[in-house]
């Protein structure tokens, strides 16, 4: 009985040494060998070989020397180098063995990228956070009357309109305003325009002091195009206020839709891992 497992054991060390392997010394019995190795798979895993090689080879290769050696006149020299180390990460390897280690490569990338992940969708959460709170604080920015129409002129064409009536309900001076206005009529789904304007306060809004505006967009933009019936209502909205300094002091369009989509799609791929 001894004899026979040691025979057994024999045998499976023998077949193991038997497994051809990839020889790099020479590009002639690189590709020799790697063909016999491939030969040596059952059909179903000679693409999982193939694959599993090429995720070694470009593993392997220094991407950022490459393009710093083609940027530097030495792409050559840097090309025959990263080859060599491509060379070396196949040489003496089994076809188990090149296809254990790339999933081993296969598997720190996802882990690598889950955690970049899931810090991204920290970083979109917080980014999302302060735009709802936003919101809320430029509420206290009030626009009390809002107003859009053509003006006539003596010559040219009419020219657009924006009337405001504001009042600053923040406990900050505001030197700049953001708006969003929207004309749209009743019973339409489709706004006949949505645009946004800004207007730098001449010597601030402090707390509590209320203004008039009337503000001249550009005739040429789409606020001088617009083509809409008597019927349509303007509406504004507040996005954005500078403060005093001129550095953004509340900013509600901090997290865009692409921002949104984007976090969607990470917490459907990696908030459920």
């Amino acid at each position: 009985m001894k004899k026979l497992l040691l025979a057994c054991g024999l045998a499976l060390l023998l077949s193991g040494c038997d497994k051809p392997k990839v020889d790099a010394s020479t590009d002639e019995t690189m590709k020799e060998s790697l063909q016999k190795v491939k030969d040596s798979l059952p059909e179903a895993q000679r693409q999982e070989f193939s694959e599993a090689t090429s995720t070694i080879v470009m593993n392997s290769i220094d991407m950022k020397a490459m393009m710093a050696g083609a940027f530097s006149g030495n792409g050559d020299s840097v090309a025959t180098q990263q080859a060599e180390k491509a060379k070396s990460a196949l040489n003496g390897k089994t076809a188990e063995e090149i296809i254990n280690e790339a999933k081993a490569i296969q598997a720190e990338r996802a882990r690598k990228e889950q955690q970049q992940a899931m810090q991204e969708i920290v970083e979109l959460k917080d980014k999302q956070a302060k735009a709802l709170q936003a919101k809320e604080d430029l509420k206290r920015f009030v626009v009390n009357k809002s107003r859009f129409y053509f003006q006539k002129q003596e010559y040219g064409n009419p020219r657009p309109v924006i009337e405001l009536s504001v009042q600053n309900d923040t406990s900050t001076p505001i030197s700049r305003a953001y708006f969003k206005g929207t004309i749209a009529s009743p019973g339409r789904s489709i706004p006949w325009l949505i645009d946004t304007f800004n207007y730098s306060i001449p010597g601030g809004l402090e707390p509590g002091e209320k203004a008039d505006w009337p503000l001249l967009p550009n005739m040429f933009s789409d606020w001088g195009k617009v083509e809409a019936p008597d019927d349509a209502i303007f509406t504004v909205e507040v996005v954005k206020l500078d403060g005093p300094d001129g550095n953004t002091l509340f900013d509600a369009e901090g997290f865009s839709e692409d921002d949104q989509k984007r976090l969607e799609m990470l917490l459907t791929k990696y908030a459920t891992k």
